[in-house]
């Protein structure tokens, strides 16, 4: 991986031989030197440089994605994917985006298990009320760390007239619907490759684990994602979100 930083290393934030996530890391890198194969959610054109060094390291790498288009493969010969959400799915959202023009619409989602400061919440909340981009929301029972999410009485206001909220959606419905023009995200990889297929840009607010070096990617390599400020501002919130629906760097992306 070329350019790389140590800090988008993320999910390696201390040494402590005591530390679970530490070990875990170590344990698999161990471990897969003695795999006869491995198995990368990925696909060869996205990734060509990566995949060809993992090839001279490990006698059998095999790139199995996207997933995401398996599933649609499943769909068109009449069979019935479970899927692989780890929240029960609101179907009512794109109902809702079936009232929405083409490209509308922001789709922001921090994936399954990332977890964010209440204030935080509120700096998202305000700098999509403030763009003035009708959005779809997915905000999780959990999502706030230690109590439940609290949004400003303007926000709410703002919901009624050109927002959804829900706790979670079928994602790759949601990304492949028409009305959809971005999606902002955690950077996880499940939903970048998904944002990917669906020909979907993204602002990214990596949290931890693999995100970082997933943003730093989707910016720097292919272009498709701009990143917002860990320290999130509505401002910021509110200018990159219009750069992705309306700016000329989104339609390029």
């Amino acid at each position: 991986m070329k350019d790389v930083r140590l800090k988008d290393f993320s999910f390696i934030q201390t040494t402590d031989p005591d530390e679970a996530v530490f070990n875990f890391v170590i344990g698999a890198a161990e471990t897969s030197v003695k795999a006869r194969a491995i198995a990368f959610h990925t696909f060869d054109a996205l990734e060509p440089e990566v995949l060809d060094g993992l090839s001279t390291i490990f006698p059998r790498v095999y790139s199995i994605g996207p997933l995401q288009l398996l599933l649609n493969q499943f769909e068109e010969n009449g069979l019935k994917s479970i899927g692989y959400s780890l929240w029960k799915e609101d179907h009512e959202c794109p109902q809702w985006l079936e009232t929405k023009e083409p490209k509308s619409v922001v789709y922001v989602n921090f994936g399954s298990i990332t977890v964010m400061a209440a204030d935080r919440l509120v700096e998202f909340a305000m700098g999509l009320v403030n763009s003035n981009i009708p959005f779809l929301w997915i905000i999780r029972p959990d999502l706030v760390i230690g109590e439940s999410a609290v949004l400003p009485a303007e926000f709410a206001k703002e919901t009624e007239k050109r927002g959804f909220i829900t706790s979670w959606c079928p994602q790759e419905e949601v990304l492949n619907h028409p009305a959809v023009g971005g999606f902002l995200t955690h950077s996880g990889w499940g939903s970048t490759i998904g944002s990917l297929c669906a020909g979907v840009p993204m602002a990214c607010w990596p949290f931890f684990a693999d995100q970082a070096m997933n943003c730093r990617y989707s910016c720097n390599e292919w272009g498709v994602r701009m990143q917002i400020d860990n320290n999130v501002k509505r401002e910021e919130v509110e200018m990159l979100v219009k750069q992705l629906m309306e700016g000329e760097k989104g339609e390029k992306m």
